[in-house]
């Protein structure tokens, strides 16, 4: 057995307060050099800040599992009980928390620590009082000094979580009670740190500097800020007294208890304990528990865990052998089985491993791989399907873990999407790349690695403690409930959640968003010094909401566009910003709320440029065909011609009736049309338009910035689906026009849908078939006759008188002749060509060309626009199978109007 040299041996043991690694700390930095063990990385990282105040960080080195910073001149470290440096020669060396020898799990890394670690020139060893008389009998000459606390502890009974005091810490169990409790604490108190041991030290410290500024009142934390973690912290609060300890569920031992508790209070400031919840609970103390805890007074330890520190490493048998030897003195119990043992064993019986851990070094870096801590907590045989690949990469070829394999587990890892447990998860992975990382002889370049794996735990870090302050901390309500003093301008404000604002208990009004409105009920007495209260306090939370909005997400904001409202932007439930005229249509000016005009000019241009870059985003999302119109308009690629209907296009929103383009068409030659059909725009009969901005989320974004273009108030809409719709009121009517629908009499139809119509009459009459308002197509659309009638008008169809019936040979002999009925509504029949008529006939202008889709008539030349058949007579047909000229049939469109001055 290697051990350091002889030297005197201080036992410093005590309760907790009692200043033991503060007086350990100064004692080391008195001396050329040191080394310091904890418990915890943590811990470890907090002392070696310290120490770096004092020394510099030249000469202070830092090592632990996943972490080491070790200058090359370095002369202190600080390190956790693991990762002690075991051959060294240290003028002094401490060991802290040494009554952690009694835990089954780690307790044979302390107490080999205890037994073997020694300075040249001083050895301190620091714990509880109840190992003295162990230590006492296990260390030869050792000096026992006793510390008395520097403040006192009591036993402030069971409290209620809303009643708990400020500067309370909340101690659990679990992960699950943990996040529970913080839940609570962010709805009625404004939120609260969190602090786990399976944080890494970035994450852990800027929680805990969220408490210690007074950020939050509150910490919520398992037991391990019991080892010796220093906190700021008045009273500690137990919501259990159950924790399993790795095999079973169990009560806290009283020493537990006290360890916890005893971080109430700093220096000589007084602190107090007790339990979550009502005295019958679960985290009731009982009258002996309190007595034992504010006396001090605890169970002596008589035993602590034990096993080889410096097993044979000949042989694999010899090994396991040795880290299985049962101690020989009463004061030690053999330690049980730990994962790295149980792993050794496993792989032990692995036919590969057996043959290559042959010789000392192949048996030391099996142990040494062996010994990786399972960080994630994946059990024996997960743990071991790890550590065996690993050893497989370690006992071949070079030695070395691949570079690209490694970094492949690494990239896996870097990504900060994801819940807390899911970002703690990869936090605990990276941990074991980490300490992979900072094994100098397992990487051909372990430098890059660790300095790689320390990047991504940071990120990863930073990611977690942003989601746990998202989760458990309201700084709105934080700051409204700070203590603010006695006078009136410093009452405590709260905020309800249905927006009352409240002052020291009293409304004074509510505030909707970032405005804030005097409640009219207020005594007139009370109201200034009351407004005053809120103005002064709100303050502060309009800029943290105003921080809030600049990172919200884009789902967070939507388009305000209700009928009688000028269009706007929201965030949440809160009006932000009006929709006002700008240069172009796609460019209004976005005009702040007064509410945000009060917030300071940089936040203002913060969350102007925030709500620039959504609408941004909408405008590529759902007004994209218009978006691409105006930058070709701009485009000096396009011919002059083309850029000016996509000027005229864009500027009408992309919807706009055929007679409004006419004159612009009619200079475009056929591959210049083809431009337009190639971005997409429909020119049809009718109307002119892109197919995608009629859609839904289209209409609502075009009826919006035409609203703050002429600075009135958005039409209604019709809901999304309809194809055809009653005509309505008059602002009714031109909300659908901006949708896309055109009016037919008492009826408007989507206008793709009347270009549909359109062609298909064109379509069955070159067939020679009928087309009537009782077609199928026109009956499932719903289309009445009168609005079908004049939607074939527009279209550049003309009513035809109905020929006169031929006599038949059984006709009488000087019969009276039949008359021939007038032509009416009810028996009009189109044929040939006309100019489509407008809508309204105040607007009427000469309208030129056929739909680009409309096909031509096939066949012989028609004569009067009939296809031709034998002396100008239609041919036969389904609706006329002999040919000749059909009969008279209601509103039968027998033929093609001829569009009339077609260009193009």
């Amino acid at each position: 057995m290697v051990a350091f040299a002889r030297s005197p041996v201080t036992a410093v043991l005590g309760p907790t307060n009692t200043g033991k690694t503060h007086l350990a700390v100064e004692r080391m930095c008195g001396h050329s050099s040191g080394m310091m063990g904890f418990p915890l990385r943590l811990l470890a990282r907090e002392v070696y800040d310290r120490v770096v105040a004092i020394k510099g960080p030249a000469q202070v080195a830092l090592i632990t599992g996943e972490e080491k910073i070790v200058p090359p001149h370095a002369r202190y470290f600080l390190c956790t009980a693991e990762s002690m440096p075991i051959t060294g020669d240290y003028a002094f060396v401490a060991l802290d928390e040494a009554q952690l020898g009694a835990d089954p799990e780690r307790g044979h890394i302390f107490t080999d620590r205890l037994l073997r670690a020694r300075g040249r020139e001083e050895t301190m060893i620091l714990g509880s009082a109840s190992i003295a008389r162990t230590v006492k009998a296990l260390v030869k000459d050792v000096e026992i000094i006793g510390r008395p606390r520097f403040s006192t502890l009591s036993y402030a009974g069971a409290k209620k979580l809303s009643r708990l005091p400020k500067r309370s810490a909340i101690v659990a169990f679990s992960a699950e009670e943990v996040y529970a409790v913080a839940e609570m604490l962010r709805r009625f108190r404004g939120g609260a740190a969190v602090v786990m041991g399976a944080l890494s030290p970035r994450t852990r410290n800027a929680q805990v500097q969220m408490f210690l500024n007074g950020e939050v009142d509150y910490l919520v934390a398992t037991d391990a800020i019991g080892m010796g973690l220093n906190l700021d912290v008045a009273h500690v609060a137990f919501a259990s007294l159950r924790k399993f300890d790795g095999r079973r569920t169990r009560r806290l031992t009283v020493s537990e208890m006290a360890q916890i508790a005893g971080r109430a209070g700093r220096h000589h400031k007084d602190g107090t304990f007790g339990s979550l919840g009502g005295e019958d609970s679960d985290a009731a103390f009982t009258p002996e528990e309190i007595e034992a805890i504010e006396a001090h007074r605890f169970p002596p330890v008589d035993h602590l865990y034990w096993r080889d520190g410096t097993p044979r490493t000949d042989r694999l048998d010899h090994l396991i052998a040795d880290l299985e030897e049962r101690p020989d003195r009463p004061e030690l119990r053999a330690a049980p089985q730990a994962v790295d043992l149980s792993v050794l064993k496993r792989l032990a019986d692995d036919p590969l491993v057996i043959d290559r851990a042959r010789g000392q070094r192949q048996v030391e870096r099996l142990w040494a791989a062996c010994s990786l801590p399972d960080f994630q907590k994946l059990g024996t045989e997960h743990h071991g399907r790890a550590v065996a690949r690993i050893w497989r990469f370690l006992s071949e070829g070079n030695g070395h873990i691949p570079r690209d394999w490694f970094a492949q587990a690494i990239a896996r890892l870097d990504s900060v999407q994801g819940d807390i447990d899911t970002l703690a998860g990869r936090i605990a992975a990276a941990r074991t790349w980490s300490y992979i990382a900072h094994r100098a002889d397992w990487l051909a370049d372990p430098t890059e690695m660790a300095e790689r794996t320390r990047a991504l735990e940071e990120k990863l870090s930073d990611a977690l403690h942003a989601a746990l302050t998202q989760r458990f901390v309201d700084r709105r309500t934080t700051v409204l409930l700070r203590d603010l003093g006695q006078n009136a301008s410093t009452l405590p404000v709260t905020v309800e959640a249905d927006g009352s604002v409240c002052v020291d208990g009293e409304s004074i009004g509510r505030l909707d968003g970032f405005r804030f409105s005097v409640d009219p009920a207020t005594r007139h007495q009370d109201r200034k010094m009351l407004l005053a209260a809120a103005e002064r306090r709100l303050g502060k939370v309009l800029r943290v909401k105003a921080d809030e909005l600049v990172a919200a997400a884009d789902a967070d904001f939507a388009l305000l566009d209700e009928a009688g409202q000028m269009p706007g932007i929201a965030w949440g439930q809160a009006t932000v910003a009006t929709l006002l005229a700008g240069p172009t249509l796609l460019t209004p000016e976005i005009r702040l709320d007064r509410a945000l005009l009060e917030l300071a000019p940089d936040l203002q241009k913060q969350v102007a440029a925030r709500l620039a870059t959504w609408l941004d985003a909408q405008k590529q999302k759902h007004l994209l065909p218009l978006v691409k119109m105006a930058e070709s308009a701009a485009d000096p690629a396009v011919p002059a011609v083309v850029r000016a209907v996509f000027a005229q296009l864009a500027d009408g929103g992309g919807v706009m009736a055929r007679v409004d383009l006419d004159a612009a068409l009619g200079h475009l030659d056929k591959d210049q049309r083809h431009l337009l059909r190639r971005a997409g725009i429909d020119i049809g009969v009718l109307d002119i338009y892109h197919p995608g901005l009629l859609k839904p989320g289209a209409a609502r974004w075009r009826s919006a910035l035409l609203a703050a273009r002429i600075g009135k108030p958005c039409l209604p809409l019709p809901l999304p689906g309809l194809t055809l719709l009653p005509t309505g009121d008059k602002f009714a009517q031109m909300g659908a026009r901006i949708a896309g629908f055109r009016g037919f009499g008492d009826q408007m139809l989507r206008i793709d849908m009347a270009e549909r119509m359109a062609r298909a009459a064109h379509e069955a009459i070159a067939k020679g078939e009928a087309f009537t308002a009782v077609s199928p197509q026109i009956v499932s659309l719903g289309l009445l006759e009168p609005a079908f009638l004049q939607l074939m008008r527009a279209a550049g169809f003309r009513p035809v008188e109905a020929p006169t019936p031929v006599p038949t040979e059984e006709a009488v002999e000087g019969a009276e002749p039949v008359e021939t009925p007038p032509v009416s509504a009810a028996n009009w029949v189109f044929k040939g060509r006309q100019k489509p008529r407008p809508e309204r006939a105040q607007h009427a202008r000469p309208r030129t060309g056929r739909a680009d889709n409309e096909q031509k008539p096939r066949g012989d030349k028609p004569a009067s626009g009939r296809r031709g058949g034998k002396d100008g007579a239609p041919p036969p047909s389904r609706a006329n199978p002999t040919g000749g000229s059909p009969a008279p049939a209601n509103n039968a469109f027998a033929g093609l109007a001829e569009l009339l001055g077609r260009n193009g």
